[in-house]
């Protein structure tokens, strides 16, 4: 990708006066929101409509589908809604702060709480406009304008979610730049070329981070089912998702290896610390890691203390309750020497050392999480019980042969993580450069030509 700093800036620069846009070129004027677009304000009563529009941040400005389950649900009574029509710029008024904005490509009604608008006449560039909006600057701009304000942080202590009401009134105060129409097309164009680059070459980098973690799995599913030593001689395991297992390895119930604990403490996201006497294994954060280890940092103290429900190293938990069935049967190793307590919507297995190593039963539950889907019981959430993970089935071989399996899984799944690692800080730094790129090409901080 083309570095900014080589890229080539206008000649003169003025102080905008808005402190979201700083510097803008000196041929640009600064001119009120409604010097450029007009709310449309048009209702669909009487009905002119019974198409829907939806709008998400991942996707746009859609027709809303009861399968696709869009953002803006559909009622009977649709007398209430607005009219959006092509290439006007739809907005939550709720999340626009999150980039809930789009372009709209149909007629259609939208929800009260949306807005659109269009161009005031020729001059103004509808897709050079939706940028700004889309900009993490002039989002950032809106903070001020937000009213019912509703923040969370995310693990990391970022800001990931707010919600904000921002009026009409509030947002005709704003003040936006007006290059000419020549170079707003320029601007919005450039940034559709370059975005469309970097989209896909982060698709290249996912799609690579899914095959190495498909590759990942196919090794854990071969060393835990059929062992390490490609000549040893074979049997039938009885069990249609081990299928062969090596001749001297036995097949046995989860149940006569492991005791179960089912979680039931009370604790909640909100509830937790970032430091006390106990590692909070709450259903919200567990369901993200494979391991528990150092770098999980959530807490919480002795009023939530439960004998029944305490975690030592080498257990596993299970996630037993999920919006996805993806998410369903995800398994995490608990590797701190610290006590855990165990969070509801969760099962903990608990291995019997003296038969079976810890790591290697994590990893077969890698494989047989899959066969817990098949109990998966609901529509918008899933969930499985203790019983049904009682009558799964698992291959074990001797002791000293599950060790070595563990050390080669082990050793191998570090070569493929640190790859996966690598994938995503590209990723995380290509979708940086494409925030400053909008945001830098937008403000005139570099000259499109």
């Amino acid at each position: 990708m083309d570095s900014l700093a080589t890229m080539p800036k206008y000649e003169a620069y003025k102080d905008s006066g808005v402190d979201w846009l700083g510097e803008v070129p000196q041929s640009w004027e600064i001119v009120p929101i409604r010097g450029l677009l007009n709310f449309r304000n048009e209702k669909n009563d009487p009905v002119k409509t019974e198409d829907v529009l939806s709008l998400s941040i991942a996707n746009g400005v859609t027709q809303y589908s009861e399968e696709g389950r869009g953002g803006n649900k559909r009622k009977d009574d649709l007398s209430a809604y607005k009219i959006a029509r092509p290439n006007d710029i739809v907005m939550n008024s709720m999340n626009v702060i999150v980039r809930a904005v789009g372009v709209s490509k149909f007629f259609g009604a939208i929800s009260p709480v949306y807005y659109a608008l269009y161009a005031k006449n020729e001059d103004v560039s509808i897709p050079y406009y939706a940028r700004i909006f889309q900009d993490v600057g002039f989002q950032r701009g809106l903070l001020r304008l937000g009213k019912g304000i509703l923040i969370k942080f995310g693990d990391d202590g970022k800001m990931n979610t707010i919600r904000m009401k921002i009026s009409q009134g509030d947002l005709k105060t704003l003040l936006f730049p007006r290059p000419d129409n020549e170079t707003q097309i320029a601007i919005a164009n450039f940034l559709n070329k370059k975005t469309k680059q970097i989209d896909e070459a982060i698709a290249i980098k996912e799609k690579q981070i899914a095959l190495l973690k498909e590759r990942k799995q196919i090794i854990i599913q071969k060393a835990v089912t059929q062992g390490l030593d490609p000549n040893v001689p074979m049997k039938d395991s009885g069990v249609d998702w081990i299928g062969e297992i090596p001749e001297h390895w036995e097949v046995e119930k989860l149940f006569g290896l492991c005791r179960f604990v089912r979680g039931n403490s009370a604790f909640s996201k909100d509830e937790l610390l970032n430091r006390g006497k106990y590692i909070a294994l709450q259903y919200g954060k567990t369901y993200k890691v494979d391991k528990v280890d150092e770098r999980y940092e959530f807490y919480v103290n002795e009023e939530f203390y439960k004998k029944s429900q305490v975690v030592n190293f080498g257990d596993v938990i299970f996630i037993s309750t999920s919006e996805t069935i993806e998410d369903l049967g995800h398994s995490v190793i608990y590797n701190r020497n610290e006590l855990g307590l165990l969070g509801g919507e969760q099962v903990l297995i608990k291995p019997n050392n003296d038969r079976v190593n810890h790591y290697y039963i994590y990893y077969s539950t890698k494989v047989f999480s899959k066969e817990l889907r098949k109990y998966a019981t609901g529509i918008k959430v899933f969930r499985f019980n203790i019983d049904d993970l009682k009558t799964i089935y698992t291959a074990i071989p001797p002791m000293k042969e599950q060790k070595r399996i563990v050390e080669h899984i082990s050793t191998q799944s570090k070569i493929i993580d640190q790859t996966i690692s690598l994938q995503e800080n590209q990723i995380v730094k290509l979708k940086e450069y494409k925030t400053t790129l909008i945001n830098s090409a937008v403000t005139g901080k570099i000259k499109v030509t």
